[in-house]
């Protein structure tokens, strides 16, 4: 049956949106095609946040209710209005990003599945020079509205300390976004330090609501998220449509409705009207950029207090100065007896980059993973001692997954339930090389120490690779189209049953995929190709 599609003219350009009927949210009953008009609806405000940026894509090929899958590089054949910025990672490998300029852009991206935008906090013109300061509040499990919009006013209250002016906007999920222009000419780690410094500085206004600790189960009320100013993290742009089953967009406020606000109240249906009745309250973004010295000034107080670095993310290498990848729970010794970090810049040692840097250049294009070396971790040694009782629950592909494994537990150990807040529940989304799976672990430190269970065997256990043709996932990848690795070939000859498939390769569309061999079945008489003609709409 031919593909219904429908044919877009956006201001001289020519967007085919396939599937416009294809539902995205079915709580709401969105479409696709609701989802590129709600996009052309506030053009100019989301170029604002995403536009010549370059972005990583995000793709629900399936609606928000599915699995999405994360493709760095640009499909093979992108139309003439989509430009293109080639980043470089610290393994030595390169991958050229989309990079949105119009509104036809951002129909093209929705068109891909991409429900939300994530671009980089750098311009297409300057890739190693940031001119957007980002701060994320997230709150954890349990904590309410409120604390998160004071945080956010203590948060401006402490850059405009030091000179600086902060865009605030709705994440579209569970916080609040603070985004700031800077002058191009910092690198990422000092971008990132500064945002150190300015989480700190928060922590201490309101000492009681916010936190700058890294390690979930050190945390309370609401987390700076310093490690999203770290090279190669992107998050939720202004306008991004989140994939939630309402629809809810992360849109810019003034800072007079940040005291009142309420995530819920803006979704597909609503922003584009308050957009046409009051503007972008973000809109005077670009005219106020700032300069990062008085946080660079501030973190150098905070180090010669004795506040060094804090822990990046666990999958860059582990820097210069940096404490412990360890978890408390997990510490084994004293921290002067892990072995000291040695990347520098977000990336590898020196003369690990330069080492991959060759292989690559002598066409190794996997030469950056394992992304580990002698002294990048450190060695057991000893009994573990535990400062924080911290115990796994499950592993699964997806979260509902993951936490019907809790309840099963708690199910187990209800004379302890009544002791956990919702702190003590940790979820994390685990990200992989193209997909996200979720892991539960639970913070004993309220249970009566005579009372703690230990640690059980999984109540799920997902083995992301289990079943995958590793070689396989990297010849396919060795190029500029991102694939899931391939499940490895079962040895028999008996029927192998249906199941779900993966999500389409981010490849050109006139490729075929590849098929099953068949029996050879009787002729039949040719028959006349069908087509679908597009609907044509001018926008």
């Amino acid at each position: 049956m031919p593909t219904e599609k429908e044919l877009l003219r956006i201001n001289g350009h020519e967007v085919t949106v396939t599937n416009p009927r294809k539902v995205y949210f079915p709580e709401t009953g969105h479409t696709k095609l609701d989802l590129v008009n709600y996009y052309l609806a506030v053009a100019d405000g989301a170029l604002r946040g995403a536009g010549g940026r370059p972005m990583a894509l995000k793709r629900f090929v399936d609606g928000a209710a599915g699995q999405p899958f994360f493709q760095k590089r640009a499909p093979e054949n992108v139309p003439d209005f989509i430009r293109t910025a080639t980043l470089t990672f610290p393994s030595g490998r390169t991958a050229d990003e989309v990079v949105l300029d119009n509104a036809a852009g951002l129909a093209w991206v929705a068109n891909l599945g991409c429900i939300d935008l994530n671009p980089h906090p750098v311009r297409a013109e300057d890739l190693d020079h940031p001119d957007e300061l980002r701060v994320d509040l997230d709150p954890v499990p349990g904590v309410g509205w409120d604390a998160i919009r004071q945080v956010a006013l203590a948060a401006r209250e402490a850059l405009e300390a030091v000179g600086l002016v902060g865009w605030p906007k709705t994440s579209g999920s569970r916080g609040i976004h603070i985004n700031v222009r800077i002058e191009p000419r910092w690198t990422y780690p000092e971008v990132r330090r500064a945002a150190l410094a300015l989480a700190r500085d928060v922590e201490a206004r309101v000492p009681d609501l916010a936190t700058s600790k890294w390690w979930k189960e050190e945390r309370h009320g609401v987390f700076l998220d310093y490690n999203q100013n770290a090279k190669d993290r992107t998050v939720a742009s202004a306008y991004s449509v989140r994939p939630l089953p309402d629809a809810r967009v992360s849109t810019p406020l003034t800072w007079d409705e940040v005291p009142t606000v309420e995530a819920e109240a803006f979704t597909i249906d609503t922003v584009p009207a308050r957009y046409a009745a009051i503007g972008d309250p973000g809109a005077g973004i670009d005219d106020a950029v700032g300069s990062l010295e008085g946080l660079l000034e501030l973190s150098a107080r905070h180090e010669a207090e004795g506040l060094g670095d804090a822990p990046w993310p666990p999958n860059y290498a582990k820097q210069a100065g940096e404490p412990p990848r360890v978890q408390p729970s997990r510490a084994r010794r004293p921290k002067s007896e892990y072995e000291p970090g040695r990347g520098e810049g977000g990336g590898p040692p020196p003369d690990v980059a330069a080492e991959r840097a060759a292989a690559v250049a002598a066409g190794d294009r996997n030469a950056g993973l394992p992304t580990e070396w002698v002294g990048s971790r450190p060695t057991p040694t000893g009994r573990r001692k535990t400062s924080i009782p911290v115990v796994e629950i499950a592993r699964a592909e997806f979260k509902d997954e993951a936490m019907a494994g809790f309840e099963r537990w708690k199910t187990r150990h209800v004379d302890i339930a009544g002791y956990l807040e919702p702190a003590d529940v940790l979820v994390d989304g685990m990200r992989g090389r193209s997909a996200v799976w979720y892991r539960v672990r639970v913070n004993l430190i309220h249970v009566p120490e005579d009372q703690r269970p230990g640690q059980e065997a999984l109540e799920s256990d997902f083995d992301p690779w289990a079943g995958m043709d590793i070689e396989a996932w990297k010849a396919a990848t060795s190029g500029s189209r991102a694939r899931r690795p391939a499940p490895k070939p079962k040895a028999t000859t008996e029927p192998v049953p249906a199941t779900k498939a993966p999500p389409p390769e981010a490849s050109a569309p006139s490729k075929p995929k590849a098929s099953k061999p068949r029996t050879p079945a009787k002729p039949t008489p040719a028959k006349k190709p069908t087509s679908a003609k597009p609907k044509k709409r001018t926008t």
